[in-house]
């Protein structure tokens, strides 16, 4: 069974978050933000935290335009997609994820390295054909045999 997916991005400024997350609604959802170290990019500098805190909320609407409005450095991200309505409480394993409403996680480890794991298929599949749109490197399906992964996070 397919879980997710992952692939690398370049190692470079620009909107990777927002250009992963294109085929699917993001305003949908609350999402849970937590255990990043990501920078905007100001005069071709790194400047102030994409998010101010360690572990919070964010309503999808203005996630969106977040993350599709400006130019930022990823180093660490954690993003967590629940229904609107309902507690985002914290996934820390793919057990969790399943048994939760959480319906997408987003992990992005060193700058390039993104995971995603999505319970709805439709939409996973539109992920992945934008990855493969975009040209992102080493993209690949993770399955019920090739995950590695024992915890959903990136500490």
């Amino acid at each position: 069974m397919r879980r997710g997916i992952s692939f690398e991005i370049p190692n470079e400024y620009g909107s990777f978050l927002g250009e992963v997350l294109k085929p699917i609604n993001i305003t949908e959802f609350i999402w849970r933000i937590g255990g990043e170290e990501s920078y905007f990019v100001e005069d071709d500098k790194l400047g102030e935290p994409l998010f101010l805190e360690e572990i919070h909320e964010m309503d999808g609407l203005f996630l969106k335009g977040f993350l599709e409005d400006n130019t930022y450095y990823l180093i660490f991200a954690d993003l967590k997609a629940h229904p609107k309505g309902k507690n985002p409480a914290n996934i820390e394993t793919y057990e969790e994820f399943l048994n939760s409403d959480c319906e997408l996680v987003l992990l992005v480890v060193d700058s390039v390295y993104f995971t995603i794991y999505c319970k709805d298929r439709d939409k996973l599949e539109s992920l992945y054909n934008n990855a493969k749109l975009k040209g992102f490197d080493d993209l690949q399906y993770i399955t019920d045999e090739n995950d590695t992964r024992t915890r959903l996070s990136v500490w």
